[in-house]
């Protein structure tokens, strides 16, 4: 399994890219699919991507002119080439545009995930790999959670959320922020679908025996700390 990490995929063969965005979904990141270069940059002016996967052969232009495009606006998230261009020439070419890997076509989707992944641990990333606070731990690449050094089990939706309040502990973290991070733009999202994922996930913290808590910021967010806490104490 993967991040929840929010990746950008831009493939103009649509059934490469209902394959990709099933592995990447299976992987644990949210994956926003365009078929041509100017719906992905129309998406990027409105949400905030910690990766982009880009085809060079759109339909309506060059994945490279998209990526200069991209670079130009100073989006500086990393950027996977998708293509089955393999000369040295095309590569530097990339590279030289602001490209920060190259894969080729056809490729398995393990190398595709593997090379997000790695993208997104570099210096300046957004992936860490271990986060630890109170007596749990979360490895955010194999997406195993522990408690005490105990292996737990939490479902896919709370382990994404959190991995965000682990990344940001003792920060309030903004609903909008979690719930841009949990539901692609296709899926269906309730008024309170990010309250009760809070809540389910709350419940299992204590099951667990896990050293935190999450308290809620009426109208704001949530704040994980380290320590147990009676929710219903007056912080939420």
């Amino acid at each position: 399994m993967g991040s929840s990490m929010r990746i950008l995929l831009v493939e103009h063969n649509i059934r490469l890219a209902e394959m990709v965005v099933i592995n990447l979904q299976k992987a644990g990141f949210v994956v926003d699919s365009f078929a041509t270069g100017a719906e992905g940059l129309a998406a990027v002016d409105t949400t905030r991507y910690d990766a982009v996967a880009l085809d060079l052969g759109l339909p309506d232009m060059d994945g490279f002119d998209v990526l200069r495009l991209l670079r130009g606006q100073g989006n500086i998230a990393p950027v996977l080439i998708l293509t089955t261009r393999d000369s040295v020439h095309d590569r530097v070419k990339g590279l030289n545009g602001g490209a920060d890997d190259t894969l080729l076509k056809p490729f398995a989707m393990e190398e595709l995930v593997a090379r997000l992944r790695a993208l997104l641990r570099r210096p300046g990333g957004v992936l860490g790999v271990t986060l630890s606070v109170g007596n749990l731990t979360l490895d955010t690449v194999a997406r195993e959670v522990r408690v005490d050094g105990t292996l737990v089990r939490l479902s896919r939706r709370e382990t994404e959320v959190l991995e965000h309040l682990m990344r940001r502990a003792g920060r309030v973290v903004p609903k909008s922020v979690i719930e841009e991070s949990l539901y692609g733009f296709a899926e269906e999202v309730t008024a309170n679908s990010v309250e009760a994922q809070v809540s389910r996930l709350r419940k299992r913290l204590l099951a667990i025996n896990a050293n935190l808590s999450i308290h809620t910021r009426r109208g704001i967010g949530y704040l994980l700390m380290e320590g147990r806490k009676d929710e219903g104490s007056g912080r939420r």
